[in-house]
């Protein structure tokens, strides 16, 4: 259930008198939101997903355990720099898409974490994909995809939906609406900002994002990832991802290229 506090919130806001009441703002973005609902909001989303395996067909455990170890480690690894907002808060659960046509990676609210098996096999080296991970998680520690919600849909729209006025499958698919929900310019650059911010902090490559957005940029139209239909270029990210990591004087160089193509054999 949502919390008491956010309805008599946005009952507030509905009369008006939303700039004194108690909302949150997170990354600068302001949100109707509680924390309590993004965690609700995530494990809505992550039923779904378990739920429909014709479009997100998971990639079983049992006899993946070494790709899973690998990926989830990644992300630990960055969680555990005490960089990240909500740490302890939200689940950060990661699971892999078997789906080699397909090159994304998504977040929602609450920590939950989706990674493609095409975007494992089109990456090169472990920097890279620890950065895109970082961007992802960046999303979902930052809060972005309610602070998006609560500016798209409208304070009544979010009001309706806080207060329950909707039916179990109307909000299956606004759980299922955030994977194509599209970031502003700002909330990318904070992304790509905080990507270099975590793994500042590891033994990788803190610009690896930059690695991932040099090999797509020499990518024809066509086999541009579909990361990108999400996640909309604010122009000159690679060069404010190097500068980022150069400001921040970050000094690890691992990008682990042989143990990366070493799991991407597992996955064939």
């Amino acid at each position: 259930m949502f919390s008491k506090k956010i309805i008599l919130f946005a009952a507030f806001v509905f009369s008006s008198l939303f700039w004194n009441c108690g909302a949150t703002k997170s990354g600068g973005g302001f949100n109707l939101f509680s924390i309590q609902d993004d965690i609700t909001l995530g494990k809505e989303f992550s039923k779904q997903i378990e739920g429909d395996p014709e479009n997100y067909p998971l990639l079983p455990e049992a006899g993946n355990e070494e790709v899973y170890l690998y990926i989830r480690g990644l992300t630990t690894k960055m969680l555990n720099t005490g960089k990240v907002a909500y740490r302890n808060e939200f689940a950060w659960q990661v699971k892999i898409i078997n789906d080699d046509k397909t090159l994304n990676a998504f977040a929602v609210p609450g920590g939950y974490l989706y990674v493609y098996t095409g975007l494992i096999k089109y990456l090169d080296s472990e920097d890279q994909l620890a950065g895109v991970m970082g961007h992802e998680i960046a999303h979902a520690a930052q809060r972005h995809s309610t602070q998006q919600m609560t500016k798209l849909m409208g304070v009544d729209a979010v009001r309706q939906i806080l207060m329950g006025n909707r039916d179990a499958d109307g909000f299956s698919q606004i759980a299922l609406g955030l994977v194509s929900l599209k970031f502003s310019r700002k909330h990318e650059a904070e992304a790509d900002d905080y990507s270099v911010i975590y793994l500042c902090g590891t033994d990788n490559y803190a610009a690896g994002a930059a690695g991932f957005f040099q090999k797509i940029q020499s990518e024809d139209a066509d086999r541009q990832p579909a990361f990108l239909s999400t996640h909309p270029d604010p122009g000159n990210r690679v060069n404010d991802i190097k500068a980022k990591m150069q400001e921040l004087g970050c000094r690890g160089k691992n990008m682990n290229k042989s143990e990366y193509a070493r799991i991407k054999q597992l996955l064939d």
